[in-house]
């Protein structure tokens, strides 16, 4: 058995893979402190450090990051990079450089001994393709005498406006006698009219796609990147009502959904859609701050970046801040359980 550190009573936390913080931003909404995260993409860095001021921010790859640089805390969160395992990308799995950063995951889990981790990941990491790997991953987090399940979770379930299945894996020490449970769904599921109805008009990226910066906004990152769409985005319809659930919101921003003020694309040939006719002028990508709303960001988390593609990037990638919080809150009670 190993010796876990003793449960704090300031519930502090560390985050790996931070980006802009979605999780992070879930785990304080649900009574914890996150101390120190670690983000190596530079187009985050402003975002995160302007909206996460409490927190310190390391800006190195975690392959530079000693054991003893990271903080003793009660938990350990963070997304390893999801495109390695992606359905929609190269799909190398553990055989991409970026896979093997989860092994840099578990190589600081093991040192510091948190009572409690949580890793989220693409749902294409259970495809039978990288099985191996994914079982490979969870017996080096059950060799660290963690207590370790998984879910696939849609976070449409737990009050987030879209449909993003996302994988789960929480790992609690053995000594604490607990086992995750993911909280119970959230009924009715938010639609995109409970989203973004209430935002007023946004303006089109400047040329090439540079921001129009908050001050020429009337509602801050409330933009759009424009240009031609793919044959690959034409090729199916991306357009949902106001009525449903947003598609999954992606880290590109030419793959941002269509605006639900549009009707659906209309099909006219094998993986070819167009816009209907008579209403081309209602086909514009959802805005950086529709996406965000999507992902449930507050409205005063501010997003910085030149160009709107670091925006969408950053957005795309997070963690949405009320699924965050949901694990949290059940995280929460099982320590603040055995706390007491």
């Amino acid at each position: 058995m190993q010796n876990y550190l003793a449960m704090p009573n300031n519930m502090n936390v560390v985050s790996f893979f931070s980006g802009a913080g979605g999780l992070d931003l879930g785990f304080k909404q649900a009574g914890f402190n996150v101390i120190w995260a670690n983000e190596f993409d530079s187009s985050i860095w402003q975002t995160y450090e302007h909206n996460h001021p409490d927190t310190i921010l390391d800006r190195r790859c975690i392959t530079q990051i000693k054991a003893s640089d990271v903080p003793d805390c009660v938990g350990i969160i963070g997304g390893p990079p999801c495109q390695s395992w992606s359905e929609a990308g190269a799909g190398r799995g553990i055989e991409d450089k970026r896979g093997q950063l989860f092994f840099d995951y578990i190589r600081l889990l093991k040192a510091k001994r948190p009572q409690f981790f949580l890793a989220e990941n693409v749902a294409g990491i259970l495809l039978p393709k990288h099985r191996k790997a994914f079982d490979k991953i969870l017996a080096d987090f059950i060799a660290l005498d963690y207590n370790v399940s998984y879910f696939l979770l849609n976070a449409n379930d737990f009050g987030v406006p879209q449909d993003r299945k996302r994988v789960i894996i929480v790992g609690y020490a053995n000594s604490l006698g607990k086992t995750f449970q993911p909280p119970k769904n959230v009924i009715p599921r938010p639609v995109l009219q409970d989203a973004i109805f209430d935002l007023p008009l946004a303006k089109p990226a400047l040329d090439k796609n540079l921001t129009n910066g908050d001050k020429n906004l009337n509602f801050p990152n409330h933009e759009y990147m424009t240009g031609g769409f793919s044959s690959m985005f034409m090729s199916r319809n991306r357009v949902r009502s106001w009525n449903e659930p947003s598609f999954t919101i992606q880290a590109g921003g030419r793959h941002a959904p269509i605006h639900p003020q549009a009707p659906k694309m209309e099909l006219v040939g094998k993986d070819k859609r167009v816009f209907v006719s008579g209403y081309e002028h209602l086909y514009r990508r959802l805005s950086v701050r529709e996406c965000a709303r999507i992902q449930t960001f507050p409205d005063d988390f501010s997003f910085k970046y030149q160009y709107l593609s670091d925006g969408y990037k950053m957005i795309g990638n997070a963690v949405p801040v009320e699924f965050a919080r949901q694990l949290a809150n059940a995280i929460y009670s099982n320590l603040k359980t055995r706390d007491s």
